[in-house]
């Protein structure tokens, strides 16, 4: 049998009541109370998520722009320090090996945040391509991670207001962390990156302001009704950015690994692209149910905000657009739904 490795806060999660779940080699919260109120918690106050799974790689030296700019799809030049980006590790074919965040610390020092499952991946994968002057650094087991999402959350943790996609050094109850204003749910908050050995104090204290724990189920229809891509599922190694509409953060006028067949992707149109859908006759679609015309789904729950069935998939590039219906085999059941603009949920205004 695995031995699943265990996060900074798992006694807290037991302690809790969670229902734990294996989950990319890690023991994992799958829900507390449940996924429904959970969800709603984030939707319309605040949630807190650990995700210490997730892999933290560090890449330093004069020569680490030059080495990230050559294997990142996105344009690290366009970061000052305390900025951060969205952006992809691609293969030379342009297939998709991870999403992840980079963070240009200083001016010759980043970090990267990937997901727990290509952790030893994409660590082996920048190690091997070092160049003078350039050191990849795997600092995953040194840190632990927090996504506190929801409306409520700047006011709650008692942070200044700033930008998306920023991040700062600061503090909560007086626990030193690195506040970072990304997340995964379509909702405003951040991430706490803070050392392992403080994990449990800030989780403590992230609670006590009011902050409901949160589990995998929850941030899974969270990133679903946001349409926001899963690897492994909605994106993987033999699928590419253009076809997955992740196009935009693909900087195509400089070098980088697979840059050329993803300009010629771009260049004669992807013959499927991943769209976002409704269902519109009562049934939830799940990963792998055929789409009518030669699709297929890629994510599929139940949307706790719309109360109805929702879904990612890629479909014949010509049946791609908002409104086109599409036919979902539901265990042997033809069953309707409608394309849709990213995203799915829209909050009223």
């Amino acid at each position: 049998m695995q031995t699943l490795r265990r996060t900074p806060l798992h006694d807290r999660h037991v302690a809790l009541g969670a229902r734990m779940v294996p989950f990319a080699g890690w023991a994992m919260p799958v829900q507390y109370e449940g996924v429904i109120p959970e969800h709603r918690a984030v939707r319309t106050d605040a949630g807190v998520f650990d995700v210490s799974h997730m892999g933290e790689l560090e890449v330093e030296g004069p020569t680490a722009r030059d080495l990230l700019q050559g294997m990142l799809s996105n344009d690290i030049d366009r970061l000052s320090p305390g900025e951060a980006q969205y952006t992809l590790l691609t293969n030379d074919r342009g297939g998709i090996i991870d999403d992840l965040i980079v963070y240009r610390l200083e001016p010759f020092r980043y970090l990267l945040i990937v997901n727990a499952a290509n952790r030893e991946v994409d660590f082996g994968r920048l190690k091997e391509r070092e160049i003078r002057g350039s050191d990849v650094r795997d600092a995953s087991d040194e840190y632990a991670l927090l996504a506190v999402q929801g409306p409520r959350v700047i006011e709650r943790l008692d942070l200044p207001e700033a930008k998306q996609f920023t991040f700062a050094e600061g503090a909560i109850d007086g626990i030193q962390c690195m506040v970072n204003r990304t997340g995964y749910t379509g909702e405003a908050g951040c991430e706490l990156l803070v050392m392992a050995e403080d994990a449990a104090a800030l989780w403590d204290g992230v609670l006590e302001r009011g902050a409901v724990p949160c589990g995998l189920g929850a941030r899974d229809t969270l990133r679903l009704e946001a349409s926001l891509p899963l690897h492994g599922n909605d994106i993987t190694p033999d699928t590419d950015a253009i076809s997955a509409g992740l196009g935009w953060c693909c900087a195509l006028d400089k070098e980088f690994t697979g840059a050329a067949e993803l300009r010629e992707l771009k260049a004669r149109g992807p013959e499927r692209k991943l769209v976002s859908f409704v269902m519109e006759e009562k049934a939830i679609p799940r990963n792998g149910m055929p789409i009518g015309g030669g699709g297929v789904v890629t994510s599929g729950t139940h949307s706790p905000m719309l109360d109805v069935g929702i879904g990612m998939g890629y479909v014949p590039a010509a049946t791609a657009q908002p409104d086109a219906e599409l036919t979902i085999d539901v265990r042997g059941r033809p069953r309707g739904a409608l394309v849709v603009k990213k995203p799915i949920y829209k909050k009223e205004r």
